[in-house]
């Protein structure tokens, strides 16, 4: 089957999701949190196989994470499309709404876009997030994952779709674009068939996308988080919330990457820091002012732009709240960014001018997600400006209509 022919069956199934009730969505879910349930071996044995072939490539230990399922990981899975049945569906939901003196009604409801393209990196957990949320939120869901974890993401749409065929939906609703690499070309040029692009993984892909799609792309960028410890912090706080931030799962977006420290606790808190780092495995790539405290890789420009996704960290000294706030500009991607302070000033400060999706405050960004917001399962983190900045849970996975009723009024 061609692209063009599934995204056609994926627009006919949209149809019928659009105007279906949420009885009937949440039926659906969890239909299919029993049917991966029940596939539990089948997904497995076939996820074996992809990292079995992906460490045979030499890919690394980075990606290797992101594509191995386990059992716990299952169970996530399930539990998230079962917590997606219990939230409210945001289809018809009214943004605002007034009347105008002439007696004409206005409202601004949400509305599905339609079919959702999906391109994504590894990270198998996604094709059923993906479908979920796209369910929910009344969209079809065309799904491109990578070759990597073909067979994975095989056993997992095939579970997903046993439950829509169980509930009456059809399986069109959530599909998987398998092929080679012209494919996902084919899905960016489906202009008029796929209402919107979602690319998750790596700088490569997503700019590949964002450049050369003819849908419209909604961007979810890349994380080089910067973890800032002012001249106000806490040191234990700062070193708890840093090694949460860095191990707690390293190869994630929301996962710090650069450690910037005030220079005026520098002789208290790096060495603290660079022991705990050590403690966990992590190799710290640190300027001239760092490496004085210890053993570290020294830190060449490339390091301070880096998303590591691994157990790797660039560290530096700065000699203000400015100098910091530079630093972040220069090197930040728009994702997470964290200061550690008891100042509120400071903190009122960094808050105000840091240009990312999200700001934290004495918090780890390892809580930027959309199950830790509160929103269930997320489609992604946006990092651009247009539609949704920040995790995107089910209202951003819809667009708006204005809805007009009137009694017979004419404009005059």
């Amino acid at each position: 089957m061609t692209v063009q022919e599934q995204a056609e069956r994926a627009r006919t199934a949209a149809l019928t999701l659009s105007s279906a009730t949420r009885a009937t969505k949440d039926a659906a879910l969890v239909a299919m949190a029993d049917a991966l349930a029940k596939s539990e071996t089948a997904i497995l044995e076939a996820n074996q196989r992809d990292v079995a072939r992906a460490e045979a490539n030499g890919t690394s230990a980075a990606l290797i994470d992101r594509l191995r399922l386990t059992p716990d990981r299952i169970t996530g899975m399930v539990e998230g499309l079962r917590q997606l049945a219990t939230l409210p569906d945001p289809v018809g939901d009214v943004v605002r709404g007034w009347t105008n003196a002439n007696g004409v009604r206005v409202r601004q409801v949400r509305a599905p876009f339609g079919v959702v393209g999906i391109i994504y990196e590894a990270r198998p957990n996604v094709t059923a997030d993906a479908g979920g949320i796209c369910l929910k939120s009344g969209n079809a869901a065309l799904l491109r994952g990578s070759s990597s974890a073909a067979e994975s993401n095989a056993a997992i749409v095939e579970a997903l779709q046993a439950g829509l065929i169980e509930v009456g939906l059809s399986a069109d609703a959530i599909q998987l674009v398998p092929g080679p690499r012209e494919v996902t070309n084919e899905l960016m040029a489906a202009r008029g068939l796929v209402d919107v692009l979602i690319p998750r993984g790596g700088a490569g892909l997503i700019d590949t996308v964002v450049r050369n799609s003819q849908v419209p792309v909604i961007e979810t960028g890349v994380g080089n988080c910067h973890i800032f410890v002012d001249a106000a912090a806490d040191e234990q706080m700062a070193l708890d919330i840093l090694i949460n931030a860095k191990t707690q799962r390293p190869s994630v977006c929301n996962a710090a990457e650069t450690l910037l420290v005030h220079a005026s606790i520098a002789d208290s808190f790096v060495p603290k820091a660079l022991r705990a780092l050590a403690a966990h495995r992590v190799t710290v790539h640190g300027d001239s002012r760092v490496a004085a405290y210890g053993d570290v890789v020294p830190a060449e420009e490339q390091d301070f732009a880096d998303e590591y996704l691994s157990l790797d960290i660039a560290m530096a000294i700065v000699d203000s709240l400015d100098a910091a706030l530079q630093h972040i500009r220069r090197y930040g991607t728009g994702h997470s960014e964290t200061i550690i302070t008891d100042s509120q000033t400071a903190a009122a400060r960094f808050a105000a001018e840091i240009d990312a999706a999200a700001v934290l405050v004495n918090a780890s960004s390892r809580f930027v997600d959309g199950g830790e917001f509160g929103f269930g399962a997320e489609i992604g983190i946006s990092t651009q400006k247009l539609h949704a900045r920040g995790p995107m849970g089910l209202p951003e996975m819809t667009s708006t209509k204005y809805v007009v009723t009137g009694s017979g009024q004419v404009r005059r």
